[in-house]
């Protein structure tokens, strides 16, 4: 009896831990950049909001890992928006505070949608994540603090303001207690 006792707690702590850490991989999603040499431009990317396939027939190349952000809202959150410019063919993902839904309209961008849900104050094992532009061909990049940014002020890029803050590495999350 004692022993069907502890195997069922056992299991059922087991059950509950399980549960409690898948829940908390469902909350993150991985935030990517591509490049599309075609075109010379970056967009950045949530996992899923595209398929992997989509972006390659659309021919984006070097999908790298940038951070890991948010699927959904919570307290000192900044929900963080794709938009399409196709004048300039410029893909830019603006936090909800940035700019005005009037003031992207104004410059041309359109097809707004919802990626993540960002930090917008520091915490332990976050990164600063920023925004650098192009002047040349009006194109905005996202950056986060560890990324080369050498490489592309090589390219031109400058105008670096800050956005928000993302996850440095998913991995690790529940180690640095993310969730």
């Amino acid at each position: 009896m004692k022993r069907t006792f502890i195997l069922i707690t056992t299991v059922l702590v087991s059950v509950f831990t399980a549960n409690k850490s898948f829940a908390q991989d469902e909350e993150l999603v991985r935030v990517y950049r591509w490049y599309n040499p075609e075109d010379n431009e970056y967009v950045t990317v949530a996992d899923g909001e595209y398929q992997e396939g989509q972006m390659l027939n659309w021919k984006w190349k070097n999908k790298t890992m940038l951070f890991t952000a948010y699927r959904n809202p919570g307290p000192g959150r900044v929900a963080v928006y794709g938009w399409w410019n196709p004048v300039t063919k410029d893909h830019a993902s603006i936090a909800e505070d940035e700019f005005t839904d009037d003031q992207m309209l104004k410059m041309g961008y359109t097809q707004k949608h919802l990626q993540f849900y960002a930090y917008t104050r520091r915490g332990a094992n976050y990164v600063p994540v920023y925004r650098w532009r192009v002047s040349k061909h009006n194109d905005w990049v996202t950056i986060p603090e560890d990324g080369d940014t050498d490489a592309y002020i090589k390219k031109g890029y400058h105008h670096k303001t800050f956005q928000y803050f993302g996850i440095a590495r998913s991995t690790d999350a529940k180690v640095y207690n993310q969730l």
